[in-house]
């Protein structure tokens, strides 16, 4: 039996047989689905962070409790692996919920991104001339006027880019749901493997399937950015 012949048996008992390839797209589908919904909980819960490591609200002389709050929940998450996260939310804090084992992934992984996301914003934020917030207050605006109305429009170009790539590191970063018995793309490459004993095609196809999304989603995130810098008037 030649080599293209060998190539073309495994292909078929490992992608086609059995429909096997749909179980490829369900779980890629999954993948899709908790990075997305994890994106807005991360963008939301991390803009609200942001703001509270940036908030001049003290007990006492020297006391900030919600910036203590937020740096110590961004230090915490930021200190232990995804995947540690991932099981204690759903063997521990989640163990006697109902919720589906997507729902715990979207929450564990909104969570994550949540801590990322903020340091994100609250950069963007500070990247924004003081002279911006100092000419609101002179227009008579209190400062939560000042930072809603002027300071967080101009700043959410300026994140952008750096979300974009978040998303995508979320993205990858899913491939870890399997510890709690999910079926997402890296799960199903691994399910083939093990019915086929084969793990050539199986895992080659999700690091394919990993590259082509990846890479449509840099491709659509350039073009934005590069629509966005126009109407700043900047060229790349």
């Amino acid at each position: 039996m030649g080599f293209l012949e060998q190539l073309s048996r495994d292909f078929q008992n490992n992608i086609i047989a059995g429909d096997r390839y749909m179980m490829l797209l369900r779980g890629l589908g999954t993948t899709l689905l908790i990075a997305l919904c994890a994106a807005i909980i991360g963008i939301v819960l991390g803009s609200v962070i942001a703001l509270m490591r940036l908030s001049n609200f003290r007990l006492g002389k020297r006391f900030y409790p919600f910036r203590a709050i937020s740096s110590f929940y961004v230090d915490v998450i930021r200190g232990t692996p995804m995947v540690v996260q991932l099981m204690i939310m759903y063997y521990i804090i989640l163990a006697a919920s109902s919720l589906s084992k997507e729902v715990i992934a979207i929450i564990s992984f909104g969570l994550n991104s949540a801590a990322y996301t903020s340091e994100i914003v609250r950069g963007g934020i500070l990247a924004v001339d003081k002279g911006q917030s100092e000419a609101g207050r002179s227009l008579g605006l209190s400062a939560s006027q000042t930072m809603l109305l002027v300071v967080l429009p101009q700043s959410v170009r300026i994140v952008i880019p750096s979300l974009f790539n978040e998303f995508i590191m979320l993205l990858k970063e899913t491939s870890v749901v399997g510890f709690i018995g999910l079926m997402d793309l890296t799960k199903a490459g691994d399910f083939i493997r093990s019915r086929t004993y084969a793990a050539f095609f199986p895992l080659l196809s999700v690091a394919v399937i990993y590259f082509v999304i990846v890479s449509i989603l840099t491709r659509v995130f350039a073009r934005i950015e590069r629509g966005l810098r126009k109407g700043d008037g900047r060229t790349i």
